[in-house]
This record gives C-alpha cells, structure tokens and sequence, in this order.
C-alpha cells in the first residue's frame, strides 16, 4: 500500500533539556522521520541554566533570553531532523515535577500510542536531570497502561525503551546493546549539531562518538557502517525469530 493509506506510525522521544535529543538520538530521529514516521520530541526543559554556559558568559544576559534561545534552536535542530517537538518547561539544574507534569508525559503517551521510546539512562553521577527524565518516562509509560488512569482513554500497549548513550557512559552503568547504523542520515544529524550554537564544544565530541559506534557496529555486524548510535534495551524484545 502506499503511504498515504497506511497507518501512520509514532515514535516519542523524551529528552530531559533541548539538546540531549539532538547529540544521542538525532540519527534516529532523521532515519525513522525519513521513513514516513511520526517522530516527536518532548522537552523538560530548555537546558537554560546548566547547559548554556557559553550564553552566560555574555553580558546582561538573562534567564528568558537564555530560554527563548534555546528553544528557537532545539525547534531549528527538530525541523532538520524531521521531528515535531513540544517544551515542558520544568527548568533544569534541577529539573523538579509535579504529578500534573508526569500526568502530561502519559497524555503524550497515549495521544502518539508510540511503537517506540527513546530516553536517557538509569544513571548519570554527573547530571541529575538525566536519570530523572528516564524515571519520569518509565513511569508515564506504566501509568499509560493503567486501566484506571482516565478510565475513557483507551490504555498503551508496551512499547519498548530504548536508552540513548549518555556524555560518560563507563561511568553510568550503560551498556550498548543495539546499534543503529545512521550513515544514510549522517549529514542531517550533524547540520542539526550545527543549529546547537550554545554547545558548539560538544559538535566534534558527537562526531567522534558516531564514528567509534559505527566502526563497532561494522565489526559487529559484517555491514559496512560508518556512522552509529548504540543504545541500552530496557525490556526483553520478544520475536518468533531469533535474527528478526
């Protein structure tokens, strides 16, 4: 069938500040959206306070110049990639939520229904925001699939959680267990770096970090893959087929 008659497909990506989807998932994000996928990205924070320092090293600078700034360049990164993408604003360093705030995270839940999750690792010793924003979406996750949460919505299925690499993985506990071979979408995800001007520093580090994914997943596979992400699974995937 053609496109226009199939189904449309979703994806959610929920990243803690405005960034952390561009550098650990932007190649996912650009291959599914590439793909016909519905690919949204949702925000807790602008990233205005502990990831901006290069902004605030200007004069006069100020918390909603910094925040407006932030998200016209997250919303640019999101349009190269292919994605939608929706702020929060729960403020970073540190990131705090109500249980209105989860409850908003399982609206998005069950209005997209995603075949997918994208979020950060369980641990992070050096950003507290992190760790939160996987609790915030294993937890909106369960609760979309509570028949008594808004008993007139219709419940998730189970979704799987896919952990995108965080900055020190050695020193996260996070282990890679899938690679996903980027290279057709490569030069999308890095003009996306490109529209990150307040982490300019981190453009290279992200580049090295696709190339030593891709020569593992090469060494991996037998498939020519230059570029990579990797991955932590959450939950066991399940399959009538072992290569499937």
């Amino acid at each position: 069938p053609s496109r226009n008659t199939m189904t449309q497909r979703n994806a959610l990506i929920i990243s803690a500040h405005s960034a952390d989807f561009v550098w650990r998932a932007g190649g996912a994000i650009a291959l599914y959206a590439a793909r016909g996928w519905n690919v949204h990205v949702l925000c807790l924070s602008f990233g205005e306070r502990g990831e901006s320092a290069k902004m605030w090293r200007q004069p006069g600078m100020t918390l909603e110049r910094v925040k407006q700034a932030r998200r016209e360049e997250a919303q640019r990164a999101a349009d190269i990639l292919g994605a939608s993408v929706s702020f929060m604003d729960c403020g970073d360093y540190p990131l705090r939520v109500s249980d209105e705030a989860l409850f908003e995270i399982v609206d998005a839940y069950r209005k997209l229904r995603p075949e997918f999750v994208l979020t950060h690792s369980f641990k992070d010793p050096y950003n507290f925001d992190h760790p939160l924003a996987n609790h915030l979406a294993m937890e909106a996750r369960i609760v979309a699939q509570a028949h008594g949460h808004n008993p007139g919505q219709p419940v998730i299925g189970a979704p799987p959680v896919f952990l995108f690499e965080p900055h020190q993985p050695e020193q996260c506990e996070w282990k890679p267990q899938f690679f996903l071979d980027i290279t057709p979408v490569w030069e999308r995800k890095r003009a996306a770096f490109e529209a990150m001007a307040a982490q300019e520093h981190l453009w290279e580090y992200y580049t090295r970090v696709a190339l030593q994914r891709g020569a593992q997943a090469a060494r991996n596979s037998g498939r020519k893959v230059q570029y990579a992400e990797a991955y932590q699974c959450v939950y066991p995937r399940v399959s009538d087929d072992f290569l499937g």
